[in-house]
């Protein structure tokens, strides 16, 4: 775990202004200043406190703010056994950690969040914590270790013996289904995959999710999902404000495509991209073993194609990667048919990994699927890897120039069901430690996330505004060409689409942020090893 040098309470009275918490920025002293979200549906104006050179801290809300007097308490962390061996482990009420890295020397000090970890005081008492956890939507490695964390967390640093598991998704609130969770009952569910709570998609009625967490008691809702999920929770959480009870809501967001924005990953998305690696080497081994073999892999990525991206320059053993960020055509020069027939005459053999998301508007319209939605309001996706792999099948019958023999493989489902790996279980591990800390020291509203290596604080607004998207025009994607030497699949039109598309990310969010600082030209997001 990740502790700060200095031991300073965040209940200090000289840093703290009408409910908002300003950070010491030496001689120059803090402004704080509302903007409303644009794309989040809290009804609250989200804290963005100012300070010297630039300096923006979109903070996250506190029960303080709606819930005057509350009584604190002190930390029993201080007293507890395991940390005896670790100086000074309370977060300074300064840290914060820079949504951007690379900056320029004259540049604004930029966006920053609130830094995860435990406070020196704390606004609940273990005896009166009743504490609930739900999974929702799809399944993604990691989903139980992120229970047993929360539910071992909770009770091994600060003695809360009460947890529920919401059984089923956001409908187990007023289904009332509920399952007793102990430091016992979840010792070995991480060596399984998939949720021990159950999920569902959609289900989410804020009126009857937020009357059954008054009737029950519950006061912390620790809520693992994916954007869709996120929004939910804030939702939640504006109603809980909106009745003025005493509930941290905390969101730990789960995607296996690693579409969250801000945030440096999702977790799960390590352990996809390493299973990936078996599906692409199965591939190659049955294109090589045959004249002018083609493996097909397709993976998951509805809007993002961060598993295929990372999957392929992991493996090396890849042709050619299409991606949904990426637009690409199969007849005529430059085309994929093109490029096909090259490396088969070249090498003999070729692997081709397709995102689940990629080449959607190739399909025919005809598929009965083309237009409707899940439960969880996505849009259904035609099978895109059976499609390119008839096509590609289609093509060489009729032009005759080369016998090919096609291998589709598809590991989607078997991907986001197996048991996270190590990397991944040690981040699901620092996840939730971060959400209790958070909750227990009375913050409410935000994520559990990290950010450019530290955890953080992340307010909902900012997890639900935008999706993230691979930039084609980024150095990882040339990365990504340059391994698998396959053509970009970009006329100029296309180009210049993207170079816009690229300066839209780079822009300053919304009017929130640009009302805030007019001198700070460039907040964006750094994506993982774009650098």
């Amino acid at each position: 775990m990740d502790f700060s040098s200095n031991s300073i309470s965040d209940e200090n009275p000289t840093t703290k202004q009408n409910g908002f918490l300003h950070p010491k920025l030496g001689s120059e002293p803090a402004r704080s200043r509302s903007r409303a979200a644009m794309a989040s549906p809290a009804n609250s104006d989200p804290k963005v406190v100012t300070g010297a050179a630039g300096y923006i801290l979109e903070d996250v809300p506190h029960l303080t703010d709606y819930i005057p007097n509350l009584q604190t308490y002190t930390n029993p962390l201080q007293d507890n056994p395991a940390y005896s061996v670790v100086k000074q482990y309370f977060v300074h009420v300064d840290d914060s950690v820079p949504q951007k890295v690379v900056v320029h020397k004259d540049g604004a000090r930029g966006v920053h969040f609130r830094r995860a970890g435990p406070r020196q005081k704390v606004y609940f008492e273990a005896d009166e914590v009743q504490a609930a956890i739900v999974t929702c939507g799809g399944l993604c490695p990691g989903l139980n270790t992120v229970i047993r964390e929360l539910v071992c967390g909770l009770n091994h640093m600060y003695g809360v013996k009460r947890v529920l598991g919401i059984n089923g998704g956001y409908r187990g609130f007023y289904a009332r289904n509920t399952i007793t969770l102990t430091p016992k009952s979840v010792n070995d569910i991480h060596k399984r995959g998939g949720t021990v709570l159950g999920t569902s998609r959609g289900g989410h009625d804020t009126k009857k999710i937020v009357d059954s967490i008054q009737d029950r008691g519950i006061n912390q809702v620790y809520i693992i999902g994916g954007d869709g999920t996120q929004k939910g929770a804030s939702a939640i959480f504006e109603e809980v404000r909106r009745r003025g009870l005493k509930v941290s809501v905390v969101g730990i967001p789960k995607t296996i495509d690693n579409d969250i924005p801000v945030i440096d990953k999702s977790f799960g998305f390590d352990t996809a991209v390493e299973e990936a690696q078996r599906a692409i080497n199965a591939a190659h081994v049955e294109a090589e073993s045959v004249e002018n073999g083609i493996g097909v892999v397709k993976l998951m990525g509805r809007n993002s194609g961060f598993i295929a991206m990372y999957a392929t320059l992991a493996s090396r053993d890849v042709d050619c990667c299409l991606i949904p960020e990426s637009p690409f055509y199969l007849e005529g020069p430059g085309g994929l048919y093109e490029y096909i027939e090259k490396r088969l005459k070249e090498n003999g053999h070729m692997v081709i990994v397709i995102a689940e998301g990629a080449g959607q508007e190739l399909v025919s319209e005809s598929v009965q699927s083309m237009g409707t939605q899940d439960a969880s309001g996505n849009k259904l996706l035609q099978d895109v890897g059976l499609w390119i792999s008839q096509k590609i099948r289609d093509h060489f019958a009729e032009q005759k120039t080369l016998p090919i023999t096609l291998k589709y493989i598809d590991p989607t489902y078997m991907i986001r069901a197996i048991p996270s790996n190590a990397s991944d279980n040690v981040y699901c591990t620092l996840l939730a430690q971060s959400a209790v800390h958070g909750a227990m020291a009375g913050y409410t509203g935000y994520t559990s996330g990290l950010v450019n290596g530290r955890q953080t604080y992340i307010p909902f607004y900012r997890i639900t505004e935008r999706q993230n998207h691979v930039v084609i025009t980024d150095r990882m994607w040339a990365r990504l060409l340059s391994s698998t030497n396959q053509p970009s699949f970009l006329d100029v039109k296309g180009d210049h689409e993207e170079k816009e598309e690229e300066e839209t990310l780079h822009q300053v969010p919304n009017e929130r942020i640009s009302k805030v600082t007019s001198d700070n030209n460039e907040i964006s997001h750094v994506y993982p090893a774009a650098c």
